[in-house]
Formats: structure tokens, sequence, C-alpha cells
């Protein structure tokens, strides 16, 4: 994993490993709870927060607003309106921390990307397709997540070539944090690595 340089990026990255298919680990009840705005959590969200990630996102010249706003605030968006839904255990974990910290964090599934990884600006002219429905986001100078084919996900929109399935068995998580908020970035991850861990995940720290 090669991270560029970048005046405000405080990510933090790591892998994860299900011993068996994601299928066969069924979202804990402790973590579904979370998906209430109000449920007890070890971080908390603030205006501050979501003020200092859309700052983070602007450096590259992205203008991180309306249907290319942030994914946590889409997630506080669907807790409020009562849509945020199960989807499996590692994205759930994603979104309950995701959710009460106020930074958003990046899924993908390992095999489905193609090595090596880097995190940087993406070209001015990147694009890719972020759902099933062939739908494609333009992220051209957003900050972005990239292997060998080119952009597969960042802190608005996952690209749908590597997001997980039933059948993923190895994980990579980023947590886009801010040095706005030094510090934050690597609590939401800690939070992130324990809770997966209780779904039945194991930790692989990258070098």
């Amino acid at each position: 994993m090669t991270l560029e340089e970048h005046p405000l990026l405080e990510a933090d990255v790591f892998a994860l490993r299900w011993p068996q298919t994601l299928e066969q680990y069924p979202t804990p009840e402790s973590v579904l709870k979370l998906f209430g705005l109000n449920a007890a959590a070890p971080l908390v969200r603030s205006e501050p927060v979501r003020a200092a990630v859309r700052d983070l996102l602007r450096v590259g010249g992205f203008k991180p607003t309306g249907r290319s706003k942030p994914a946590s605030e889409y997630l506080v968006k669907a807790s409020d309106g009562g849509f945020l839904s199960s989807i499996n255990a590692v994205v759930d974990v994603c979104n309950a921390v995701s959710l009460h910290s106020g930074l958003p964090i990046s899924v993908v599934d390992i095999d489905r990307a193609a090595g090596p990884f880097r995190i940087g600006l993406a070209d001015p002219e990147a694009t890719y397709v972020f759902n099933a429905s062939g739908q494609q986001i333009d992220v051209g100078g957003l900050l972005c997540l990239h292997d060998s084919e080119g952009p597969c996900a960042n802190a608005v929109k996952d690209s749908q070539r590597t997001k997980t399935h039933p059948g993923t068995t190895r994980t990579l998580v980023v947590v886009w944090g801010t040095a706005t908020f030094e510090g934050r970035g690597a609590a939401a991850g800690s939070w992130f690595r324990e809770l997966a861990q209780a779904a039945g995940g194991t930790v692989e720290e990258l070098a």
C-alpha cells in the first residue's frame, strides 16, 4: 500500500480475513443496534467533523455536495429515514462505525481488485461504475484508493467491481480520516477492528 502525500489525509488502512465466505457470518445484533442515530457509541459525529471531511475531499478540486456528498452523510440520512438496512457483516460494521464517527469508510474485496494499491488523487477525467445498474461517478480530483486498473473506492462511493459479495473472504478497509481531527481516524479504525473481530473476522495489518 502506497499513500501519496496529502495535506489533510489521516487514513487508517487494514485488511480483514474471513475464514469462511462472508455469507457464513451473520451480523451481530450489537452491530445492528448501532444503526440508530442515538445509539450509544464510543465516537459521536458532529458538524465540525462533517465540515472537515468535506474540506478533505476538496483538496484536489472535487466538490463533495449533492449526490457527491461523503458517504458518512448519506448514512445519517438513511438512519434518520429508517432505511439503513443490513447488507453483510463487514459492510454493516463499516456503516455503524462511519455513522457514529462521521468519517467515510471504504470496504473492498481484495480478490476482486488487482494490486498493488495506492491512495492518492484520481486523474481529472477518471470515472467508474458504482452500482449494479451501471451508474457512473466522476471521481476526477477526488482522493481515491487505486489498484492497477484505476480508482476503485473513495469517501463518496466505492466501485461496483470491487464491492464485497457473499463469497468474499478478504477485505481491505480504508478509514478516510482527516488531520483536522488528529487521531479520530485511528480511533474509528480501532473500533472497526473490534467489531469485525467479534463478527468473525481476523485483522491483518498492512506494512
